[in-house]
């Protein structure tokens, strides 16, 4: 087989490849081998009918596209490892010669990953973040617990009030018809929380149980829903259940009841020892963003628009786990909020563009630097994740190695050490 390569623009080109006639002539084999099974001819049992007996009958020509089908997807993969090319989308095929004793001669159009022009990542100035507790943000997260461990007490007489949990039943109207996404019953919604339009929950306050209202609200100019963006609604609402939340006194009681400790003192101080790691987590984490931010904002790449939609459909299906560790999934959200897979992608696309950008940057950075996973790098990063889902190491290889992602831990152990390297190598401002 023969392949070479050649750039057409930016980050497309063309693989010229040449298979061989011998190769043609196997691949038409296992073809007619595959058709035959298929074909009834009287005098032949199925299967077994001579290969110059079919070949008078429907042409050889009728094998083609099977032969095809076996030799190119082959070819192709050969031609890509032996340039040395990296597709980043599917390749447009176009066959030029094709037939029983000729080569076989096509052409195979394709975006490949682009090139990364670095700019200096070396001495990127960063902004020193401090990460000091205080007592003010001490006493926040205990309220937080607080509110947490509260316990909802219904609300036989009275009306809702601001921060009352309240179940409801409600259809939205714009010019009289109602809408799609805009009906749910028995909804539980936490007055306050805004996870509505401006101006609903606010109406509900006031509202007795068992007391219906008409609710007038107005769709945010930039609402996601053409549809509905700008638009006035009315909402049917009825309210059946109140819950009040019954907090419980910071008091040591409380605090033996949520933790191991004696005193509520003991337990705020192991408090602000953990807001205090979890700030530094996120300091370190806030420097790793604007130095890869950095580096990525100062490169030249021209990114295949196929790279992004891609990203942008892994950070869908990412979206909906985390939906469904919510109890939800993507259908509930869509009606919910009156989008739809289309508008979320949308949405996500300028996130999927900094991220490409960031893994091509930080990948260029580590084929400069010469930055690789070593065995016991993978080992220890198998190791973590072993403990994490409570499974043996090797268990853990093996799955990963299986499903064809032991490569992408790789890349993720390169990934983090490429990181810190632009960290040891950055200065504060």
């Amino acid at each position: 087989m023969k392949a070479s390569w050649e750039k057409i623009e930016k980050n497309l080109g063309v693989l010229d490849i040449e298979v061989d006639a011998e190769q043609v002539a196997a691949a038409l084999d296992k073809a007619f081998k595959k058709v035959v099974q298929k074909v009834n001819v009287p005098g032949f049992r199925k299967g077994k009918v001579p290969r110059a007996i079919f070949e008078s009958k429907f042409g050889v020509e009728s094998l083609y596209q099977d032969a095809l089908d076996i030799i190119v997807p082959e070819a192709y993969i050969s031609a890509v490892q032996e340039t040395g090319i990296e597709p980043v989308d599917r390749p447009e095929v176009d066959v030029e010669q094709f037939g029983k004793g000729q080569s076989l001669k096509f052409k195979a159009k394709v975006v490949v990953k682009p090139e990364v022009k670095l700019s200096e990542y070396k001495g990127i100035e960063l902004q020193e973040t401090a990460a000091e507790v205080t007592s003010e943000e001490v006493n926040e997260e205990l309220e937080k617990l607080q509110k947490r461990h509260a316990e909802l007490v219904p609300v036989e007489e009275g009306a809702a009030a601001n921060g009352d949990l309240v179940v409801i039943d409600f259809e939205g109207f714009v010019d009289g018809v109602p809408f799609e996404g805009g009906k749910a019953e028995r909804y539980s919604l936490e007055l306050g929380s805004g996870s509505f339009i401006p101006g609903f929950e606010e109406q509900v306050v006031g509202l007795e149980k068992d007391g219906e209202k008409d609710i007038t609200v107005k769709f945010p100019e930039d609402y996601h829903s053409e549809e509905l963006k700008g638009k006035e609604a009315v909402f049917k609402v009825k309210l059946h259940d109140i819950k009040r939340k019954n907090l419980p006194a910071l008091d040591d009681e409380f605090a033996k009841d949520i933790s191991e400790f004696e005193t509520l003192d003991e337990y705020k101080a192991d408090l602000e020892s953990k807001l205090k790691e979890r700030m530094q987590a996120e300091a370190e984490n806030k420097k790793q963003a604007e130095v890869v931010e950095k580096v990525a904002a100062a490169a030249e790449v021209d990114i295949p628009q196929v790279m992004v939609e891609e990203e942008a459909d892994q950070m869908v299906k990412e979206f909906e786990n985390r939906l469904r560790m919510q109890g939800m999934n993507l259908e509930m959200y869509f009606q919910f909020t009156g989008q739809n897979t289309d508008a979320l992608k949308e949405q996500m696309r300028g996130d999927a563009e900094k991220r490409v950008l960031n893994n091509l940057v930080l990948e260029a950075v580590a084929k400069a630097e010469g930055i690789e996973a070593t065995e016991e790098e993978i080992n220890a990063e198998l190791e973590s994740l072993a403990k994490m889902y409570n499974r043996p190491a090797d268990e853990v290889r093996s799955i990963f190695s299986s499903n064809g992602n032991l490569q992408t831990l790789v890349n993720d152990v390169v990934t983090k050490k490429t990181v810190q390297f632009l960290l040891d190598n950055s200065k504060t401002a």
